[in-house]
């Protein structure tokens, strides 16, 4: 069975890696061998991670489509990868692909074309790296109801504030330390603004609620507004900050949100530290499952890459076709404002007589109590104080409305931070 390779990046040239030398063992497994008959790359004098035949190196992306049966597709971006893994699947090449932008923006077409020719599109490695995830959502709990996910999706900012929480570094230090590490590009964007988590959460909310969402369906909060202070009072409470993405039921369609989240440190996500990724997710019949591992790198990610080949290449031995998916239930997506959330509020506010029963009254006003509130010196003014509020759960509406009214109180100067609270488990 040919294969051809588009992309020899990080990912791509471990996928090659282990094409080349565990053939034998390969063809044990899916019961067809599976040869590698051409990469794709920009350009064939590259210096790479693996050495790899120069004789399978091609600029020419479309003769290493034709040649093959399955395409893996580890290129990135959008275009021309769009065209070219359209190109594929209308011929009836299966395709795999680890690419989240691509599949948040253009998933449903790239669906319908595999429907149309019976090839079958597979994607494990585009959410969560080796973690399993997208075939459980997909097949195991095809049978189930899903009502919620949470989702620690990207390594990066996983780091940088697990990071923050143990050491006490500022979010640019952190950042820094990172990129040293290797585990943040040069332009960290896509990771510290949410970016990157958003596509996921798009790609994996379109298999659990059996719908086709879009990252501009989600909400989207990055980590640069998250300080040292916030991530301090966050352990002091009892609390971990983390970058979290959340697909859930709510009325009739489904919030696809991510954001900075304090989550109680026993929860199970709370635990989750460094690069990993972790998704918890809550179904009606299974309950609670737990799926935790590394979610990016060269190997981890080649990992998730190869098992979806293997699937691939048995199914096509055995003469089957894809397996076409239907978003049936068509759940829209529907705004933040009816999510019904905590909200943890850090005011600087002025340090005298009758400030409180005036913050109480704003609260009282929009219908919004409080669960708990500290109290200490603000270290950059004198004569305020910082005041860090939990509500208790409300509409998120109500929640910003109570935040929006205090901003234009006179005896608030400032409000510090605003980062929803995740209940326990």
């Amino acid at each position: 069975m040919k294969v051809g390779l588009l992309g020899a990046g990080t990912v791509g040239s471990q996928v090659a890696r282990v094409l080349l030398t565990q053939s034998d063992e390969l063809a044990q497994r899916t019961g067809v061998r599976l040869a590698l008959t051409g990469i794709a790359v920009r350009d064939v004098t590259a210096r790479r991670d693996v050495e790899l035949p120069p004789e399978l190196l091609t600029t020419d992306a479309d003769a290493v489509i034709d040649r093959a049966d399955v395409v893996v597709e580890l290129t990135g971006g959008i275009e021309p990868t769009r065209t070219r893994v359209l190109r594929a699947l209308k011929a009836g090449k299966s395709v795999i692909t680890g690419n989240k932008a691509l599949l948040a923006e253009s998933g449903r077409e790239l669906q319908d074309a595999a429907a149309g020719s019976g090839a079958q599109l597979s994607y494990e490695a585009a959410v969560a790296g080796a973690i399993p995830i997208v075939r459980p959502m997909r097949d195991s709990l095809a049978g189930d109801s899903v009502n919620r996910f949470l989702g620690i999706m990207n390594g990066t900012t996983n780091f940088i504030l697990d990071q923050m929480d143990s050491t006490g570094a500022a979010f640019d230090d952190a950042l820094a330390e990172a990129q040293e590490l290797g585990y943040a590009e040069a332009d960290p964007t896509a990771d510290v603004e949410g970016h990157d988590a958003a596509a996921k959460t798009a790609v994996l909310a379109s298999l659990a609620f059996h719908s086709s969402y879009t990252i501009a369906d989600v909400h989207c909060e990055g980590i640069t507004g998250v300080t040292a202070d916030d991530v301090a009072a966050a352990r002091e409470a009892g609390y971990v900050i983390k970058l979290l993405s959340v697909g859930e039921r709510c009325g009739d369609g489904v919030n696809l949100r991510v954001n900075p989240v304090m989550i109680p440190r026993d929860h199970v996500l709370g635990g989750v530290r460094g690069a990993y990724n972790a998704v918890f997710v809550e179904a009606e019949n299974a309950g609670s499952l737990m799926f935790y591992g590394q979610g990016a790198g060269g190997d981890p990610t080649a990992s998730a890459v190869l098992g979806d080949l293997v699937s691939a290449a048995r199914a096509i031995a055995l003469g089957a076709t894809g397996i076409p998916l239907e978003p049936y239930a068509a759940l829209p997506a529907v705004s933040m404002d009816d999510v019904t959330t905590r909200l943890a509020v850090t005011l600087a506010a002025n340090d005298r007589l009758g400030v409180l029963a005036r913050l109480a009254k704003v609260f009282a006003d929009n219908g919004v109590s409080i669960s708990t509130m500290q109290q200490s010196e603000d270290p950059r003014e004198s004569d305020t104080s910082l005041l860090r509020l939990v509500t208790h759960s409300g509409r998120h509406e109500s929640l910003m409305a109570t935040v929006e009214a205090l901003r234009e109180l006179p005896v608030v100067q400032d409000v510090v931070s605003v980062t929803p609270v995740e209940a326990g488990e």
